[in-house]
């Protein structure tokens, strides 16, 4: 029986250089170390962005509605590279003009169970043609939204992961592609 290696998150140092890597199943408690991950945004050709809630399975905030999707590069893996792997495991869905809008985004965050979140984790908006078909184990609800509700959602800090509840607002001031900035 073939078994596919654990996956692999990079650990940083306070600078954000690479010291190590560590398990991705491992990395995520009461005192995470600092990380590389990444957030992306996907919009339509309509200016809507995609939110999706977290499966009740997923280590850290289950249930919780955020951003398109999230990831972590592994060691070695260009992070973008990392955006379309994500992109296809979670939504199913490939995405073109990838831009990172956001790349010194860094947050520590802690859930109601504890567990913490501590990322250098830049900040990525796409498009995506047709509709995701999200991989239940990851995405458990998905919603087309207009940006006024994005940002209003960011306003209320139980409606939307924390990550995302900081993100919107530098979204908003950020240098967008010419496709979001219609939205936003």
């Amino acid at each position: 029986m073939n078994v596919a290696p654990e996956e692999q998150v990079v650990l940083l140092d306070d600078a954000g250089n690479a010291v190590g890597s560590t398990a991705k199943s491992a990395v995520h408690h009461t005192d995470t170390p600092l990380h590389l991950g990444f957030s992306c945004y996907l919009f339509d050709q309509i200016g809507r962005v995609l939110l999706t809630r977290r499966a009740l399975g997923k280590q850290t905030w289950p249930g919780v509605w955020t951003n398109s999707f999230c990831g972590h590069p592994a060691p070695g893996e260009a992070i973008i590279d990392a955006v379309h792997r994500r992109g296809h495991q979670e939504l199913g869905v490939a995405i073109r003009d990838v831009h990172c809008v956001l790349p010194q985004f860094r947050y520590r965050a802690r859930a109601a169970d504890g567990t913490v979140e501590n990322e250098i984790c830049p900040v990525f908006c796409a498009l995506i043609d047709g509709e995701p078909a999200a991989a239940p184990h990851e995405v458990m609800d998905l919603v087309w939204a207009d940006w006024r509700d994005v940002r209003s959602a960011a306003a209320l800090p139980w409606a939307i992961s924390p990550w995302a509840q900081d993100q919107i607002p530098l979204l908003e001031a950020a240098d967008l592609p010419v496709w979001a900035r219609q939205a936003a």
